[in-house]
């Protein structure tokens, strides 16, 4: 059943995520050989370039990918800043493996071919080049090998492939979305492997017999450079979307996401480009500020604290009314018309804890936070409206150091007890599921979260029909129905497009 219901994603996934690695390898090989080279050539350069394509290789992945997100030219967010990365990945074991297998052919082969004559590019083409072959092709299978691994970190930029399956699997806690993702990848790895291993073997032993690349090899070599031109041609050369939706990576954040994807490309003739599970706030507003994507949905009170930097306020039309202002003089950026639910923080415990201690609020629960191991997503911890405000304001004393990880994550943390104290949302689909409970906020701490639409000027004044468009869900999104979609896709694995489509044929959309 979910094979059936995944496999159209699952091949768009994989050609996607096979492109991004073919057309990395390919400027990869395309710098890497002739640097390699180079460095045989001179030596004294060899130390900095092979320590400066190490140290690159010690940056985590997924660091690399946000620093490139502020980048100009090479930067933002899609396909262009994770082929730069993967690329760079890359070179190392290229550059390496070629330095390596030219110095280290025999210094009397070389001087044979001196003796004989023979021009430095001579040798270099008719001797190095066909004797460190097998060297070089190594060097080739591990970075494909490691760019096929790390393009899957990429869906974190909305660049596509397989890791849109992993990212959305640790989001809903589902081992089927997290393996649709790591099984293919696991296969294209495996693949590029035997197969290039496979063409290692028949050049090298080619090679070795006539001192010369041979003709069958060279037809081989072209077809597969001219497969991958295809696919970058195909990838290329096909119409840009019309409008591009993002969205944060958590489930609530997916759905809405869709929500606006499909009710605008049921509204308008615009197609819609999927950029969802980009992250955090700050990476989803710079993507919009900056026109990487056209618009996502926000919620007031994250506006108001964490980009606009004020202090919680607890009016409803006095955060909005601010937010949408501010929005519009600082960013050029247009908040739409709320959707009609507030997801404020939710502070939760097991519903178990809550009878054992008889408490319903965050003063009553400020007794037992010395005995609590807390877990909190990376962002609370240091949003303005997050932890620090919320133990100064209910004096909540934790004696260990809260758990930082995803958010996912944390509600399977609390009902396996591996933490006690959460910050989640009122809307999540597994409070209930879980039979979590759900601390009441009695000295109104938290600003309102009301969710708007947040959209690039630039794409309404192209479009002004998007409006009206979006004004048509103002409203319409009960924090019943908000939670009921969240536990269709968290807790009944239910595909996004499907919940979201059925959610719209109810409202009549």
């Amino acid at each position: 059943m979910f094979l059936f219901q995944y496999a159209p994603e699952i091949i768009l996934r994989s050609g996607e995520h096979l492109i991004l690695v073919a057309i990395a390898m390919v400027i990869a090989i395309s710098i890497g050989i002739p640097v390699g080279i180079f460095i045989t050539r001179k030596p004294k350069l060899a130390s900095p370039i092979l320590g400066l394509a190490n140290a690159v290789q010690t940056i985590p992945s997924l660091a690399i990918f946000g620093f490139l997100i502020s980048v100009p030219f090479i930067g933002g967010i899609g396909k262009n800043p994770a082929i730069f990365a993967l690329t760079i990945y890359a070179l190392l074991p290229i550059i390496r493996n070629t330095y390596i297998g030219i110095n280290g052919i025999n210094p009397a082969i070389k001087e044979a071919g001196i003796g004989m004559g023979m021009t430095d590019r001579q040798l270099l083409l008719q001797v190095e080049i066909p004797l460190s072959l097998g060297v070089i092709l190594a060097g080739v299978r591990v970075a494909t090998v490691i760019s096929v691994g790390i393009a899957t970190i990429a869906a974190a930029i909305g660049a596509g492939g397989l890791g849109i399956f992993i990212f959305r699997g640790i989001a809903t806690v589902n081992n089927e979305l997290i393996l649709a993702g790591a099984i293919p990848a696991a296969f294209i790895a495996l693949g590029a492997d035997f197969g290039l291993g496979l063409l290692e073997t028949r050049l090298t032993q080619q090679t070795e017999r006539k001192g010369k690349f041979p003709r069958q090899m060279g037809i081989v070599l072209g077809i597969i450079t001219l497969i991958i031109a295809g696919l970058i041609t195909f990838n290329y050369q096909q119409k840009p979307p019309t409008i591009i939706i993002g969205s944060k990576n958590f489930t609530e954040q997916v759905i809405l996401g869709e929500i606006l994807a499909q009710h605008i490309e049921s509204h308008t003739k615009l197609k819609v480009d999927r950029r969802f599970n980009l992250g955090g706030t700050n990476i989803c507003h710079e993507a919009v500020k900056s026109g990487k994507i056209d618009a996502y949905v926000e919620y007031t009170g994250t506006s108001l604290t964490s980009i606009l930097k004020h202090n919680p306020i607890s009016d409803f039309q006095i955060v909005y009314d601010k937010v949408k202002q501010e929005y519009n003089q600082k960013f050029q950026l247009e908040v739409m018309q709320p959707l009609g639910f507030n997801n404020t923080f939710a502070m939760i415990i097991r519903g178990e804890d809550a009878e054992r201690w008889q408490i319903k609020t965050l003063s009553q629960v400020a007794q037992y936070t010395p005995q609590m191991q807390a877990g909190f997503g990376y962002e609370f911890l240091q949003r303005k409206d997050g932890y620090p405000g919320l133990i100064k304001t209910y004096g909540l004393k934790f004696t260990k150091s809260p758990l930082q990880m995803e958010y996912g994550l944390m509600y399977q943390a609390l009902k396996e007890k591996k933490v006690d104290f959460i910050a989640g949302g009122v809307t999540d689909g597994l409070i209930s599921a879980f039979k979590l409970f759900v601390l009441e906020d009695d000295k109104k701490y938290f600003p309102p979260y009301e969710a708007v639409p947040i959209f690039n000027q630039e794409i309404l004044k192209k479009y002004p029909d998007l409006r009206k468009t979006m004004n048509q869900l103002a409203g319409l999104i009960s924090p019943q129905e908000m939670q009921k979609m969240n536990y269709q896709v968290d807790n009944q694995s239910q595909p996004v497009e499907k919940v979201v489509s059925e959610w719209l044929k109810s409202e009549k959309l």
